[in-house]
């Protein structure tokens, strides 16, 4: 299992287990458990959720999938920034405790950056530490600006990722924010790596994947994983993706493949706004 590697030093799988929309329908709910059990039957054990998926939903189902099996898991969740202050990042980090029936999170990020005091934010990550209720922290959807303002605060240089929209058609953080991350051997957590399926039907990408008796999905992900500080956390509510999605693991995209697909979706040739879906 390729990895990937934490400030910290710790390593955790470059490919984990993404759930936004899953834990929504009943009826799709053994199933959505039953590939989550699968992913980590494959090592899949990084799984990724927020308190704002299913209004907690989400985070409910996975305490079900991950019953018995806790300490296989890297768990991360997200707290809203409405609740992020001091006090409201200790009280929904403990919601998402008690949904997902665990004593601690492995990773716990701001979802995204409103108006609330990243100082406020970061004292309460500082206190979910101490008491053991999380282990690193993050954020996700912050730009360059946003991160520099984060690292210039007391505590902030403890920063263990940053999560944002990565894929083939969304380029725009390897003009400056990857770079910037990389520099500071922080790994980029990607969302929505192959678009919401909707890079499937790109025809650069089933050019790639019928080289390599691959699938499309497959050639996007194997893209997002060539980077060694990239961790990709596509949606895994069937089993037969979660298969799918584990094959793109042993996909070695080639120098042919890779001057091909940069043809179809070209690099950023300037600063962009960072795209959040």
């Amino acid at each position: 299992m390729k990895t990937v590697r934490l400030r910290s030093g710790e390593r955790v799988p470059a490919l984990g287990q993404g759930t936004w929309n899953i834990g929504d329908r009943k009826k799709d709910r053994a199933e959505e458990i039953a590939a989550l059990r699968l992913g980590l039957d494959l090592g899949l054990s990084l799984i990724d959720t927020a308190e704002m998926y299913g209004d907690g939903k989400s985070e409910e189902l996975i305490a079900e999938a991950i019953e018995g099996r806790r300490k296989q898991v890297f768990l991360v969740s997200k707290v809203l920034p409405q609740h992020a202050t001091l006090r409201g990042t200790i009280k929904a980090c403990e919601g998402s405790l008690r949904r997902l029936k665990t004593d601690w999170l492995d990773l716990y990020l701001l979802h995204w950056r409103e108006d609330k005091p990243l100082g406020e934010t970061l004292a309460g990550f500082d206190v979910l530490i101490q008491d053991g209720k999380i282990r690193h922290w993050g954020v996700s959807n912050f730009d360059v600006g946003d991160m520099e303002e984060l690292v210039d605060l007391s505590g902030g240089s403890s920063v263990t990722t940053n999560q944002v929209a990565y894929n083939l058609t969304r380029r725009g953080i390897e003009y400056d924010l990857l770079p910037w991350c990389r520099e500071r051997q922080l790994p980029i957590m990607a969302y929505s790596p192959i678009e919401q399926g909707r890079l499937l039907k790109e025809a650069a990408l089933k050019e790639v994947a019928s080289r390599h008796g691959a699938t499309p999905s497959q050639v996007a992900l194997a893209w997002v994983l060539r980077r060694d500080d990239v961790i990709a956390i596509p949606k895994a509510g069937k089993s037969n993706h979660v298969r799918e999605n584990h094959g793109a693991l042993s996909l070695r995209l080639s120098k042919e493949d890779l001057s091909e697909l940069d043809a179809a979706f070209p690099p950023p040739t300037n600063k962009a706004q960072l795209e959040v879906i």
